[in-house]
C-alpha cells in the first residue's frame, strides 16, 4: 500500500471537510451547536409536550411569537408582562392558531421592577397548573443613547428591569423546581451580553450581568441535573425592542426602523425552542456577519477589538455587504453548476423579461443602506 497516497488523501478529506464547514458557516444563522441539535437533535414537538411554559415579556416581540409557536405544541403557558389587553390579544391568538382550550392559558399581569409582587405570582401559577417546567424569562428593554448624554436614572432602570427583576422572579421559581428537582429556566439574553456596542452600553451592561449570573447559578445546581439552565442570546431580530428602548427614563425611541436586515422573529423562537428541547446551556442566534463578530469577542477579543475601534459602525455596514455579496456569489455559483440553462436564462434577461442581476443588485443596494448594528 502506497502510504504516501494514503496521507495525501486523508489531507485531501480534511480539507474538503473543513470547506463544508466554512460554507454552512457563511450561511449560518445561529452557533453550530444549535444547528446541529436542529439537523439532528430532539424536536421541540416531541420534548415540551404537556409542560406547563411562563413566559415573561409575552406581550410583543420575541415572547408574543414564543407564546404562538409553544401553542400549537400543547403546552399549559402562563403570558405575563404590564399590559393587560395586549396579553388578552396573545391569548386570543394562541386559542385561535393553537392546540389550547381556555383552560390551558393564564394571563397573569407582572411588573419585573416590583419584586414584591413575584412571590403572589409564582404562588398563582402553581395554584393554577400546580408545577412550572419552563420559566422563559424574557422581559426587559433595551437602550439608545451615548454615555455622556444618558442620565444615570436610565441605567438604573435597565439593572432594575432587564437584571434585577428577572433574577427576582427565578429566585421565586427555583425554589419549585429544586424540589422537584428538575424544570428549565430559559433567559433571552442577546450577543450584548457577550460583545458591547456603542449607543446601547447601559443594555450591555445589564445583558452582561444576566449571563455572569445564570452561568453562576448553573454551576451552583450541579446537584441537580434535571434543572438546565440556559442563556439565549439573540442578535438584531424583527421586534419592537428598538422602538422601546430608553432614550430618557420616561422617554422611549418609539420608532422601530428599518427591520428588512433582521432575522424573522419566527425564525428565532424555532430555534430557542430547538434550544430548549436539547437542553443547550448557552445558544447564539444571529445572521452574519454578526454571528462572525460574537465568535470573535468570544474567542479572539484582541481582533475583536481592533475591528471594532478600527471600524466602528461605518466598517459594519461594509462589512455587512461585503458578505452578502459573497453569499450572493456562493448561490449564483451553485446555480451555475446545478442549471445548465442559467447562463441562457441570464442572457434572455430571466422570467418576465428581468435580468436576475438586476434584482441582486437591487437586494445589494438596499442591504448597503439598512445594515448596522441595531439590535
Amino acid at each position: 500500500m502506497n502510504w504516501e497516497l494514503l496521507l495525501w488523501l486523508l489531507v485531501l478529506c480534511a480539507l474538503l471537510l473543513l470547506l463544508v464547514q466554512l460554507l454552512r458557516f457563511l450561511r449560518a444563522d445561529g452557533d453550530l451547536t444549535l444547528l446541529w441539535a436542529e439537523w439532528q437533535g430532539r424536536r421541540p414537538e416531541w420534548e415540551l409536550t404537556d409542560m406547563v411554559v411562563w413566559v415573561t415579556g409575552a406581550s410583543s416581540g420575541i415572547g408574543e411569537e414564543l407564546a404562538y409557536q409553544l401553542s400549537k405544541l400543547g403546552v399549559s403557558l402562563v403570558l405575563s408582562a404590564r399590559r393587560v389587553h395586549e396579553l388578552e390579544r396573545v391569548k386570543r391568538r394562541c386559542l385561535e392558531n393553537g392546540n389550547l382550550k381556555e383552560k390551558d392559558i393564564l394571563v397573569l399581569p407582572l411588573d419585573l421592577t416590583d419584586a414584591g409582587s413575584h412571590e403572589a405570582a409564582t404562588k398563582a401559577v402553581l395554584q393554577e397548573f400546580g408545577r412550572i417546567d419552563i420559566l422563559v424569562n424574557n422581559g426587559g428593554m433595551s437602550q439608545r443613547s451615548l454615555c455622556m448624554d444618558t442620565s444615570l436614572d436610565v441605567y438604573r432602570k435597565l439593572i432594575e428591569l432587564n437584571y434585577l427583576g428577572t433574577v427576582s422572579l427565578t429566585k421565586c421559581v427555583l425554589p419549585h423546581m429544586i424540589e422537584r428537582k428538575q424544570g428549565k429556566i430559559v433567559t433571552v439574553n442577546s450577543i450584548l451580553g457577550i460583545i458591547s456596542v456603542p449607543l446601547s452600553i447601559g443594555y450591555c451592561a445589564s445583558k452582561h450581568a444576566l449571563r455572569g449570573f445564570f452561568n453562576g447559578l448553573r454551576t451552583e445546581l450541579a446537584t441537580y441535573p434535571g434543572i438546565i439552565v440556559s442563556n439565549i442570546c439573540p442578535g438584531p431580530v424583527q421586534s419592537n425592542i428598538v422602538e422601546n428602548s430608553l432614550a430618557e427614563v420616561t422617554k422611549t425611541i418609539g420608532n422601530n426602523g428599518d427591520q428588512s436586515h433582521k432575522m424573522t422573529t419566527s425564525r428565532c423562537v424555532r430555534l430557542m425552542l430547538i434550544s430548549m428541547a436539547n437542553d443547550l446551556k448557552e445558544v447564539w442566534i444571529s445572521e452574519q456577519p454578526f454571528l462572525l463578530v460574537t465568535y470573535l469577542w468570544q474567542y479572539m477579543p484582541t481582533w475583536a477589538w481592533w475591528i471594532t475601534t478600527r471600524w466602528g459602525r461605518k466598517g459594519l455596514r461594509t462589512l455587512r455587504v461585503v458578505w452578502m455579496q459573497t453569499l450572493l456569489i456562493l448561490k449564483s455559483l451553485r446555480q451555475n453548476m446545478t442549471e445548465k440553462s442559467i447562463c441562457t436564462f441570464q442572457a434572455t434577461g430571466g422570467k418576465n423579461g428581468k435580468h436576475e442581476n438586476s434584482n441582486l443588485l437591487m437586494l445589494l443596494n438596499n442591504q448597503r443602506l439598512i445594515c448596522g448594528f441595531t439590535f
